[in-house]
């Protein structure tokens, strides 16, 4: 590895804990499989790191991506109440559009 990451995950309910560390040259990290995870660049150079998935069939669910764009959509009232926020508040953060008489969440 090369530069300075920043790498971490997130537990499942109910405790949502973050893990991080600050990696550098030789550090090792294991992200838990299915949880939440990130990795950032925070050096002042390009990073260079080696990964390893235990399937040869990784892959990757981006959430913002399923959450608000998946087909059919979820029901706008069903994310205001998850994400805690009241509809008009989902509206101003996302793009929400009308298709067919349904709401529909575009990011």
């Amino acid at each position: 590895m090369e530069g300075t990451l920043l790498a971490g995950f997130v537990t499942s309910n109910p405790e949502n804990l973050l893990f991080s560390k600050v990696l550098n040259k030789g550090d090792v990290f294991v992200f838990p499989f299915g949880l939440i995870h990130f990795q950032y660049n925070i050096g002042h150079t390009n990073a260079v790191a080696i990964a390893a998935a235990r399937s040869q069939n990784a892959s990757v669910i981006t959430v913002a991506n399923a959450v608000f764009g998946s087909n059919p959509p979820i029901n706008p009232d069903f994310l205001a109440r998850a994400f805690q926020l009241d509809k008009k508040d989902l509206q101003e953060r996302f793009q929400l559009e009308n298709k067919e008489n349904e709401d529909v969440i575009k990011l």
